[in-house]
């Protein structure tokens, strides 16, 4: 009952007041299953790029943390093939070693994945023109995708 009760109240203020970049709602109406978009970060491999996760809310919830997991493939020392947020050393993806020892390298391949998992397929699902970036053609997004950029916040 707890659960439900903040859930529903944190959903709230994410409409309300979404954080910039940040877009997230309840998936079939389920309060335990959340979807989010956000958009990579200016400066950052992962810049124009837009990231899906998935958001599962335990039933102890707030005392068990949620299971977060990037539905959209992403090129990160910290997230393994699978989406799966890996923060314990011994458990890293082989991404790690990259990003410690060969920065540049890791640097061109998360502009790459970027590239062809989260700005060219979010391009080519909403319109069919292919572009260097999702502002070159001012792709319209889905109504959830409508609050992700909240810029004029940030702005204002």
């Amino acid at each position: 009952m707890q659960r439900s009760g903040r859930m529903k109240k944190e959903l709230e203020m994410l409409s309300k007041s979404p954080p910039y970049g940040i877009s997230c709602w309840s998936k079939d109406e389920r309060i335990d299953l959340l979807q989010a978009q956000i958009l990579g970060g200016e400066g950052t491999p992962y810049h124009d790029g837009i990231f899906t996760l998935e958001i599962q809310i335990p039933e102890r919830y707030p005392f068990e943390p949620p299971k977060v997991r990037f539905v959209t493939p992403i090129y990160h020392p910290n997230i393994d093939t699978g989406g799966r947020i890996c923060l314990d050393t011994l458990k890293m993806p082989p991404k790690s070693n990259e990003y410690k020892y060969n920065k540049t390298l890791y640097i061109k391949n998360a502009k790459q994945w970027t590239r062809q998992h989260a700005v060219e397929k979010n391009i080519s699902e909403e319109n069919p023109v292919k572009a260097k970036s999702m502002t070159d053609i001012g792709v319209k997004r889905s109504q959830p995708m409508c609050d992700v950029t909240n810029k004029k916040s940030r702005d204002s």
